[in-house]
């Protein structure tokens, strides 16, 4: 069983840069086994792929909507995948979701993570 639990949502103006973060309680393997994802949903709208990151890092892989402003990286001894936003969009605006999956992948499909965090919200102004 893993658990996920993302925190370090919150407000922001757009060019304000944020941090979230997810912590996996994993039992059975380490994190440094499961690849880690990132997702949003603004409302209205379908959940999307943001980034993702296999295992130990070795690959990551990011919506074309962030390349360039947001940044995926874990720290395994912490146990933590984190989102690193910069020049943040009123766009931006919306739940983000942590996933893992036991497959070491960085696809974008979210039927590819099997263990979801609750969500945290993220709200842009402008």
């Amino acid at each position: 069983q893993v658990e996920v639990a993302e925190s370090g949502g919150g407000l922001a103006q757009a060019g304000d840069s944020l941090r979230v973060s997810c912590v996996a309680s994993v039992s059975e393997r380490a994190l440094s086994s499961y690849s880690g994802a990132w997702f949003r949903q603004a409302p209205g709208k379908e959940r999307e792929f943001v980034a993702s990151i296999s295992w130990s890092g070795g690959s990551v892989n990011y919506a074309d909507s962030v390349k360039g402003r947001f940044s995926i990286f874990r720290d395994d001894a912490k146990n933590t995948v984190y989102l690193q936003m910069r020049s943040l969009k009123p766009e931006d605006s919306a739940v983000y979701y942590c996933a893992v999956s036991p497959v070491n992948w960085v696809g974008p499909q979210i039927s590819g993570y099997e263990y979801w965090g609750q969500g945290i919200p993220i709200t842009v102004s402008s």
